[in-house]
């Protein structure tokens, strides 16, 4: 059974309604719903920053990946910046990009859940310049393996 690897400090925005704090669905949910802090209307192809009204802080040596809910995939609704990173040193609050992919427009309301968050090990790495051997690996690039 493996640890937890650190806390998720969560301060709420000033000002911002109070929503629900990040929390998983089921006891068997990867992620941990954000939900909005306002309402907005989102139009067909324009892109809004929806507030959470939340600034989450995560332990050093990791970092919050938001992803985007397939529910609201399934309606048209998409984040468009899908995964997103929240770096360890980021202190500001967390906005989510949504956009409306079908025509007219959706509606978003104070505590709906749009997005998900899951807190993601660091693992210390660095970039070196040298040889890469073409010889067992694959170069076709994007749909190279076929259907």
């Amino acid at each position: 059974m493996s640890q937890a690897i650190g806390r998720i400090i969560v301060e709420r925005v000033l000002g911002a309604p109070a929503v629900a704090l990040p929390e998983k669905a089921t006891t068997g949910s990867a992620c941990f719903d954000l939900r909005a802090a306002e309402a907005v209307k989102l139009e067909s192809g324009r892109i809004v920053l929806v507030r959470t009204g939340l600034r989450l802080k995560a332990p050093e040596g990791t970092f919050l990946e938001v992803r985007p809910r397939s529910g609201l995939g399934a309606k048209g609704v998409l984040m468009v910046n899908a995964p997103g990173t929240i770096d360890s040193d980021y202190t500001g609050e967390v906005k989510v990009p949504l956009t409306f992919l079908l025509a007219g427009t959706h509606p978003i309301e104070v505590g709906d859940r749009i997005a998900q968050v899951r807190l993601v090990e660091e693992h210390p790495s660095e970039f070196a310049e040298g040889p890469i051997a073409t010889s067992t690996s694959r170069t076709g690039g994007f749909g190279s393996t076929g259907r």
